[in-house]
């Protein structure tokens, strides 16, 4: 009758409070949060119905973190996945998680998101509290012209563009396969974008692990538009090679329909490839996360016989460059 570790849930919101959410092997099982290193007067609301509550008050402009404990002694501290960002909504820290040999992944060094062209003063201030060392930019080279990341003055991460086109996408826009109307049409074409990222795209992702490995204990970010389909796959397969498992992948994934709303970038979407003809709910396959995407690129992934081939033989990813990666980033 304990807290579930690997439960544990905790965002900020765009206006700056906290939510921290949990599970237990028992319904009754008490639970209490203190944020760590507080330095001002909070307040704290559990709700009674569910394992949830509710933190206001902490300073804006850096991360916090929170120890959870419940009345058997049990502890983890953990921060704040989703950080609140205003100008880009999906921005992740995607560490945290239990890989499969028992360690974990560390806070505070892999972060993913959307483009930051529209970040706020306070956004600024928070993403120069980060010190991240390296962003890798997902974005073809029109898109980054068309909208280019605001960063930090004072201490602006190397920036290494590795511009990601998949190569279905060309052919079905140019053939017309996404104007025969209804949502199938779209959600094929975004299985198959993912099919593509492991077949045809190794080349840019095997240079993301290049920037990486390049700088020792780099905290990096990589970024796309929407950081859902090319940033998804990427987080994916950082995970997998710090021995996350596919399961936990798969979850951090679909995270993305908690934090990004497709409604607010249908019209976005509709300038960007001129789908000014189609109704919204054909759209909507292209601005959603479904499982059946990454599973398509982990069934290719497959074809390789596992992961771990896979990684060495296309990403120049082998079992040094493993090690490497985990010992950077896998708690001691």
């Amino acid at each position: 009758m304990s807290l579930l570790t690997d439960t544990v849930h905790i965002w900020r919101a765009p206006e700056g409070d906290y939510h921290v959410e949990w599970e237990a092997s028992h319904p009754h099982t008490q639970v209490t949060v203190s944020p760590l290193e507080a330095d001002a007067d909070l307040q704290m609301h559990y709700e009674e119905a569910v394992p949830r509550m509710r933190v206001q008050g902490l300073p804006v402009g850096r991360r916090h973190q929170f120890r959870l404990q419940d009345q058997h002694g049990n502890e983890l501290v953990a921060m704040e996945r989703r950080l609140g960002m205003q100008g880009t909504p999906n921005f992740r820290d995607f560490g945290g998680y239990r890989t499969e040999d028992g360690r974990r992944v560390r806070w505070g060094y892999l972060y993913r998101s959307g483009q930051l062209s529209q970040l706020t003063e306070q956004d600024l201030t928070l993403l120069d509290h980060l010190q991240l060392d390296l962003l890798c930019d997902f974005r073809r080279e029109t898109e980054q012209s068309a909208s280019p990341n605001r960063l930090p003055s004072a201490r602006a991460p190397r920036v290494a563009s590795v511009p990601i086109t998949p190569g279905s996408n060309d052919a079905a826009f140019a053939d017309g396969q996404l104007d025969r109307g209804g949502r199938q049409p779209m959600f094929d074409f975004m299985v198959d974008i993912n099919r593509d990222f492991v077949e045809a795209q190794s080349p840019a992702y095997r240079r993301m692990f290049s920037e990486i490995l390049a700088q020792d204990d780099a905290r990096f970010l990589v970024h796309c538009a929407a950081g859902k389909d090319r940033t998804g796959f990427a987080a994916a397969i950082i995970l997998m090679a710090l021995g996350v498992s596919g399961e936990q992948v798969m979850a951090d994934y679909l995270l993305t329909r908690r934090f990004f709303d497709p409604r607010q970038e249908i019209d976005r979407l509709r300038v960007k490839y001129g789908f000014q003809s189609q109704e919204d709910d054909a759209i909507m396959p292209m601005l959603e996360v479904h499982e059946a995407y990454l599973a398509r690129a982990l069934q290719a992934i497959a074809d390789y016989g596992d992961v771990n081939s896979y990684l060495a033989r296309e990403l120049g990813v082998g079992s040094a460059e493993r090690e490497e990666l985990r010992r950077r980033y896998l708690e001691a």
